[in-house]
């Protein structure tokens, strides 16, 4: 019964859904969805940027998005002194989709 329809796709592997409850465990966070709202539609952004959007101190941001640069939602990359971060996951931003459309 692997490949199975129900509702609106196919069943999902315990692997899928898994992965998928990290994502949202993690997404559940205010300043964690402000972040991938903040990098929506953009390239990239500094973590100083980020951490004045935010509103919290420099070392609390990076705490944050180091997490979610752990399970693979953002990349990042060194530009000279500057770490730049960027979403490496679109999906997280269907996940901002569905909140929005629920305002």
């Amino acid at each position: 019964m692997k490949n199975a329809r129900r509702g609106c796709g196919a069943v999902l592997s315990a692997e899928r859904l898994g992965r998928m409850a990290q994502v949202l465990k993690l997404l559940a966070h205010p300043h964690r969805l402000k972040v991938v709202e903040i990098l929506d539609g953009r390239d990239r952004a500094p973590v100083r940027w980020i951490a004045e959007w935010l509103g919290l101190p420099h070392a609390a941001t990076s705490q944050h998005l180091n997490q979610m640069k752990r399970i693979r939602l953002l990349e990042s990359e060194r530009h000279g002194k500057e770490v730049w971060y960027r979403i490496a996951d679109r999906r997280c931003i269907n996940i901002l989709k569905c909140i929005r459309a629920q305002h």
